[in-house]
């Protein structure tokens, strides 16, 4: 495929590698936030706060979510579907290499499939089942980097808990 017919798309894996592990503008990536971090701590829950397993679980769910509406054209999660946010056990029971890997793996295959995406494709349209309606892929990008963000500045709000314990 041409740079010149993939330019945004490009600038979309761009930015979801540079959010992960990169040098965003905003500061921290997850990488550097989770940096030194032990495996107990990824489920601890300082102040009341959500722990950063289940951060990462929630993020691997809408990762997931995201590859699914790629493929077929219509999602199957909505906000309120009980995998949104696993159960503290069920996170432990995992263990957080499982949960980081599960991650690492969406995060490469929805990397993977807009690789093969040319820019026609951000404006074709899929049927969400959480927004009850049709949207453009380009629109669920942009969402997915916001609610990367979103979390990444509530992970930084953690890890500080985190390191006061």
């Amino acid at each position: 495929m041409s740079q010149e017919n993939n330019r945004l798309v490009q600038h979309f894996i761009s930015q979801l590698q540079a959010i992960q592990n990169g040098k965003p503008w905003i500061g921290n990536s997850y990488a550097k936030v989770l940096d030194g971090l032990s495996e107990d701590q990824m489920f601890v829950r300082p102040a009341k706060l959500k722990s950063v397993a289940a951060i990462i679980s929630h993020l691997t769910l809408w990762r997931e979510e995201a590859i699914l509406k790629i493929q077929s054209g219509t999602g199957s999660k909505t906000d309120a579907c009980p995998e949104n946010w696993l159960p503290d056990n069920d996170l432990e029971a995992q263990g957080w290499q499982a949960i980081k890997l599960r991650y690492d793996r969406g995060q490469a295959q929805l990397i993977a499939l807009l690789n093969d995406k040319d820019d026609s494709f951000l404006q074709q349209e899929y049927y969400d089942t959480d927004f009850k309606g049709n949207y453009s892929y380009q629109w669920m990008l942009d969402g997915i980097l916001q609610h990367d963000i979103y979390h990444l500045g509530q992970l930084g709000v953690i890890v500080k808990h985190l390191k006061m314990l």
